[in-house]
């Protein structure tokens, strides 16, 4: 997997960390240079450094965890791509209007399996991000994605996306290009592919720019990834006329995979390296990889009619509730 080319960048709930494994080398670098035998020592800064890490990462809050899944080192679809996946061509156009380079795809094989690949990319640095648009998708995006699936549905291939963006563009040009159709067209005609759809949110999962590639037989979870309405920032701004409010909205979205996972939003999450993806790129494609075969090769063995109403009756079961009746019965 390629290098992202940044400094490791901390969060304020990761510094107790860093501090420890500072002392942690400044005891190793004592022991080097003045020859003195701190291996007791050692060891047991070690072991501290360890127990630090599993309690901060096991009780990560929604906000922290939305702080991972934007983290800049973070691997994303062409890194996944290029670790898991084999004899990709990327394939380009919605052959109406231009190239969006905030979405990707192409065929692709992984281990035996062909597939088309459609993902949103970012950008690692302020050149690539402008080209990238930050991994915000245009509307042509939407119209290659769905071009590239139609054709995995003539081919008979499964398809597979990651999902990874803050939300589709909302600029003029898009508006003026029709956004919001490109992304209802792409709800409607996912719903009907005879194929088999994995997709799998690998970082940001944000509003109807996520959903746009997201209507799938099984929608997959990295553990650090979220998948929402709304940033909890927008949602601060909404219901609390306050960003400070960013944290307490990103609990009340329930937009964490454990979340999603108890609300039957998705399927599997897929765990990431003590830290996050970034910590381990290549643990973390290893784990991507086993959860994608694994699913796809149960679809594959499916029928189309089969899959059809799998995926249609998985959509209809989302968005259940409770209700008080006043003056009745739950």
């Amino acid at each position: 997997m390629r290098s992202t080319g940044h400094k490791l960048i901390t969060y304020d709930f990761e510094k107790p960390i860093l501090e420890l494994e500072r002392k942690l080398e400044e005891l190793r670098r004592m022991a080097t240079e003045q020859k003195v035998d701190l291996h007791d020592q050692i060891a047991e800064m070690e072991k501290t450094v360890e127990e630090t890490k599993q309690n901060v990462y096991t009780h990560l809050s929604a906000w922290q965890r939305v702080q991972l899944a934007r983290h800049p080192r973070r691997p994303y679809t062409l890194d996944y791509l290029a670790a898991i996946a084999t004899d990709f061509v990327e394939l380009h156009g919605d052959r109406r209007f231009s190239d969006d380079r905030a979405m990707v795809g192409g065929f692709a094989t992984i281990d035996d399996v062909r597939v088309v690949i459609v993902g949103q990319q970012k950008g690692r640095d302020t050149k690539e991000n402008i080209m990238r648009n930050f991994g915000c998708a245009h509307p042509e995006g939407y119209r290659k994605a769905m071009r590239l699936m139609e054709m995995a549905e003539r081919f008979g291939l499964p398809i597979v996306t990651f999902i990874d963006t803050p939300g589709a563009y909302p600029g003029v040009g898009a508006e003026e290009r029709h956004i919001a159709e490109a992304i209802a067209a792409n709800l409607r005609d996912m719903m009907a592919l005879r194929v088999p759809i994995v997709a799998a949110v690998i970082g940001e999962g944000g509003s109807g720019g996520a959903l746009g590639i997201g209507i799938a037989n099984r929608v997959l979870i990295m553990e650090n990834a979220y998948y929402s309405v709304i940033s909890p920032e927008g949602c601060a701004a909404i219901l609390w006329k306050d960003r400070a409010a960013t944290p307490k909205a990103a609990e009340a979205l329930k937009l964490t995979a454990k979340d999603l996972l108890g609300l039957k939003l998705v399927e599997e999450i897929i765990p990431e390296p003590l830290g996050g993806a970034h910590r381990d790129p290549a643990k973390a494609a290893t784990a991507l990889k086993a959860a994608l075969l694994t699913h796809l090769r149960e679809l594959i063995a499916m029928t189309p009619e089969a899959l059809l109403e799998q995926r249609y009756n998985k959509f209809r079961a989302m968005g259940q509730f409770d209700f008080v009746v006043p003056g009745g019965n739950v």
